[in-house]
């Protein structure tokens, strides 16, 4: 998730160790530590443009690496808190806080190697955006208010809040999922797999995303009291193949597109007009295939690497369809 997010988690679960005396320290410890694995951010290349695709959310975000990666942030952030606590609680403060960054990651659409080094599996949950205001807002207030008044209650409350918000969303998922597998089978189709995740910053509009014979079915559903169904697109998955024959399997860019493959768990179509393969799991409005991210080919150059493509500004036209979504306007 956010770094906001992921600071406010990791100090509500640091001030849960805390003594009321101590919960200041716990908490910026806690806060540190839980941003800290997205550190991995600063491994990339200047001509590897996929590298990084491979290290975030990697090792950093094991389960395996928890103690380890507390151990390096307190060893680092201890001293300035040297008076206040012994070496032992800021480790205890640096692992509530760190361990709870992973976990949070994995409940979002992205995919996070819990289980890395005996697995490279990106364990997606899809319960919650990687940025929601209405998750994270309330927990900042209940955080500031403990340290504020001193009383642990309010980190009680966050707790309670923060585990009670991600179980909504799993349920709203599996309405979600439901309406999307009855939607399908009345279409006639049979999903290969089907997969639903929260739109952005939300969990009341969801992206719906199934293939059926060769092709991604893309719609959402809105989950706001009565489901209504918002129908949405299609596009062909991507057969590399077919589609590009010329490319030897052993080139750069074929391999180039196989870690694209794995990193987007195979949700790959290509836009012929720019050369573009898309990651189709994620776009700005939930029911359309623009996407957020893709690597760009060159045919001609099999043996560089591809171009890392992103487009995450919105325009008025995807602003406008996606609040015309939440209010239900274009949905069954």
């Amino acid at each position: 998730m956010d770094p906001i997010s992921q600071a406010v988690v990791g100090s509500t679960a640091a001030q849960a160790v805390s003594s009321r005396q101590k919960i200041l320290a716990f908490t910026l410890l806690g806060a540190a530590a839980g941003m800290a694995p997205d550190l991995d951010a600063l491994i990339r290349s200047s001509t590897d443009p996929l590298l990084a695709l491979k290290f975030h959310r990697q090792f950093t975000h094991s389960l395996l690496f928890i103690p380890f990666g507390a151990l390096l942030v307190a060893a680092v952030l201890h001293w300035p808190f040297r008076h206040t606590l012994r070496f032992g609680e800021s480790w205890l403060a640096c692992l509530v806080g760190y361990a709870t960054h992973g976990l949070l990651d994995g409940c979002t659409s992205y995919g996070t190697q819990l289980f890395w080094p005996f697995s490279d599996y990106r364990v997606s949950w899809n319960v919650v955006s990687v940025v929601d205001p209405v998750f994270t807002l309330p927990l900042l207030g209940f955080v500031v208010l403990a340290v504020w008044r001193r009383r642990r209650v309010f980190t009680v409350v966050a707790v309670v809040w923060a585990v009670a918000y991600l179980l909504l969303g799993l349920a709203q998922q599996e309405r979600a999922r439901a309406m999307a597998e009855r939607v399908a089978s009345e279409r006639g189709h049979v999903p290969v797999r089907l997969s639903v995740k929260p739109g952005f910053g939300n969990i009341v509009l969801w992206k719906v995303i199934y293939e059926h014979e060769g092709r991604y079915h893309i719609d959402a559903v809105r989950a706001l009291g009565d489901l209504r169904w918002c129908p949405g697109t299609q596009v062909k998955k991507l057969d590399v193949s077919q589609e590009l024959p010329e490319l030897h399997p052993a080139s750069r860019q074929a391999r180039d597109i196989e870690r694209f493959r794995w990193f987007s768990q195979d949700y790959l179509s290509r836009r012929v007009a720019d050369d573009l393969i898309i990651d189709v799991r994620y776009s700005a409005v939930p029911n359309e295939a623009e996407p957020l991210w893709g690597i760009r080919i060159d045919p001609t150059a099999p043996n560089t690497h591809v171009e890392w493509t992103t487009f995450r500004e919105t325009d008025a036209r995807q602003r406008a369809r996606l609040r015309a979504l939440l209010a239900g306007d274009g949905c069954e």
